[in-house]
């Protein structure tokens, strides 16, 4: 997984930022293909007119380079996951919701703070303790008051109590932070929380339904699959499917933002995750899935963000625009 990065301002941000607000996108030379968001009723996802690869559209334009602008309009033009920092947590999630309640749209956030997360990877850390993390989510909750929001609840802290990755000395500890949050957030008049249950690839999913139940699951509007990962939508549905039958029948929304090529095989397995060339962007999100299990296809990762200091790519969380140029190409360029 990743946290949040930071990139300067770049000069003709607020050409880009008409451009996104109008909810269209254009290709000077007209070789790229238009990006429109979506009507509210099948998109209802706020996109940032001043988030990373809106700034790097503008940077590319200001250059002349119109092809790269084409191509990582495609990102800039959608919804896409703010993922919630620790320095002002109050204050930027109500920035973020008052912004996209301004614009009749919902806020899309992520929580990624657990307390030893992501097992000592290219993302470790978290709140220092148990104190702390109730204390930032207390925080997210009042920035976000009675504005409408999305909130991913911990991508993998729930796995990773399965998978054996968090030692057992902090397996309760989470359960309780975990339930603790679905509860605090639902008590938020406009709030749909999804907990993260993982993705396809994890081999035991039977394994999922009774630690999902013990983080608040119940509480819950549902559950998320294949945050930062890439396999295919068809397979995160059935992923899904599988789990939501153990857990009540819940609806799941599917991470699409970079499984259009699906997952790579090519590297060591163990960091096959971790910034894959060759990667192309999923579906557009939108609430139109087609199926009624299935909330939505989001963009919770955000593409071109690295995942890490491997392949060459700058720490997690960071804009890394030679990435995000071969996610909009799909070929991995």
């Amino acid at each position: 997984m990743y946290g949040s990065g930071s990139r300067r301002a770049v000069a003709g941000a607020v050409g880009a930022a008409v451009l996104l607000l109008s909810g269209c996108s254009s290709d000077e030379d007209g070789d790229q293909p238009k990006v429109s968001q979506q009507p509210r009723e099948t998109d209802p996802y706020w996109v940032n007119p001043d988030g990373k690869a809106a700034r790097q559209v503008a940077e590319y334009r200001e250059d002349g380079d119109t092809r790269k602008a084409g191509l990582i309009e495609r990102i800039a033009s959608q919804p896409v996951a703010e993922w919630i920092g620790t320095a002002d947590p109050e204050g930027e999630t109500r920035r973020i919701t008052e912004q996209a309640a301004a614009a009749d749209r919902d806020a899309l956030l992520v929580l990624y703070n657990i307390p030893h997360r992501d097992c000592g990877q290219f993302s470790k850390g978290g709140a220092a303790g148990a104190d702390a993390y109730r204390d930032w989510i207390d925080k997210v909750a009042k920035g976000i008051g009675e504005r409408r929001a999305t909130v991913i609840l911990e991508p993998d802290a729930v796995l990773h109590l399965v998978d054996s990755c968090t030692p057992e000395e902090f397996h309760e500890e989470r359960y309780q932070l975990l339930w603790g949050a679905v509860e605090r957030l639902k008590r938020l008049p406009a709030v749909k929380v999804y907990l993260d249950a993982g993705n396809a690839g994890w081999s035991q999913p039977d394994a999922l339904h009774e630690p999902l139940r013990r983080a608040g699951i119940d509480k819950a509007d549902g559950f998320s699959v294949n945050v930062s990962n890439f396999y295919p939508t068809a397979a995160s549905e059935e992923f899904g499917k599988k789990l939501s039958a153990k857990v009540g029948g819940k609806p799941f929304v599917i991470d699409t933002s970079r499984n259009g090529n699906g997952p790579y095989t090519d590297g060591d397995p163990k960091e096959n995750w971790c910034n894959p060339p060759g990667r192309a962007l999923g579906e557009v999100p939108t609430t139109r899935t087609g199926d009624p299990q299935v909330d939505a296809y989001l963009w919770i990762k955000r593409p071109g963000e690295s995942d890490g200091d491997c392949k060459g790519g700058p720490k997690a969380g960071d804009w890394w625009p030679e990435y995000a140029l071969g996610l909009a190409a799909g070929d991995g360029e």
